[in-house]
């Protein structure tokens, strides 16, 4: 009887913990979202007429409206500036901020910044790596992110390999990190995407990326069968007397 319960138990706590696994990431993912949506709504919509707000007449509340506005809004921001009126406008607009010493910083760090993570010539993070750090024998994930360019690649043009720019990001969150300039020997480089490593450093080693290991060691083997096989076909057959 004891162990018929204790087996009930144990079953329900396994169904307990299957739909947690579950419904977490969901309610999680629905709250995340949900959030940014009230944030975006409760900045835009201040902004818009009364007579332009769905919600002027219907007796509920519309989520997402805010949103929608600010998507049509970016999107039509830069249909105008595409033209020859728009840049002009946008680089008249930043000639004057190009005036102002502080705003002047912010606005072009932020705008390098922008143009970089969002640009379409792979300038974005592309590899993920491993170094010794903080000491020999201990190693930290990082971002591979381009070559040493600029100031930094002329004071280390008397190095003997090329230097790369990798970031270090830090646990749970990889927004925050270390600018690291590692040789390239140094660099372990990897097979995973920065979406897997990204979760691997969020859950701090918890989730371990698929590594398709045994596939590569059957793609070894067939390769090798495929230049054993030639050789077997030109040997010829010994005639038996």
């Amino acid at each position: 009887m004891s162990d018929h319960k204790t087996s009930s138990l144990a079953r329900l706590r396994n169904y307990f913990l299957t739909g947690f696994i579950i419904t977490a990431p969901l309610v999680i993912t629905v709250y995340l979202i949900w959030t940014f949506v009230q944030w975006v709504d409760s900045w835009v919509i201040p902004y818009i007429p009364a007579v332009y707000n769905p919600e002027t007449y219907l007796p509920f509340d519309i989520p997402g409206v805010g949103l929608v506005i600010a998507i049509v809004t970016i999107t039509l921001i830069g249909f105008l500036t595409a033209n020859i009126i728009g840049r002009s406008v946008v680089n008249y607009g930043e000639t004057l901020l190009g005036r102002m010493p502080l705003v002047r910083s912010i606005y072009n760090g932020l705008k390098q910044i922008f143009e970089t993570v969002f640009s379409g010539d792979g300038a974005s993070f592309q590899k993920v790596g491993l170094i010794e750090y903080p000491r020999p024998g201990l190693w930290a994930l990082v971002f591979v992110a381009t070559e040493a360019r600029g100031e930094v690649k002329a004071r280390l043009a008397d190095s003997e390999v090329e230097a790369y720019a990798v970031f270090l990001p830090t646990t749970p969150n990889p927004t925050s990190g270390f600018l690291l300039f590692v040789p390239r020997p140094d660099i372990v480089l990897l097979e995973m995407g920065v979406e897997d490593a990204a979760k691997l450093i969020i859950s701090a080693g918890l989730v371990t990326p698929k590594y398709q290991e045994t596939l590569a060691t059957l793609a070894a083997e067939a390769q090798q069968a495929d230049k054993v096989a030639p050789a077997r076909r030109k040997r010829k057959p010994v005639k038996s007397e």
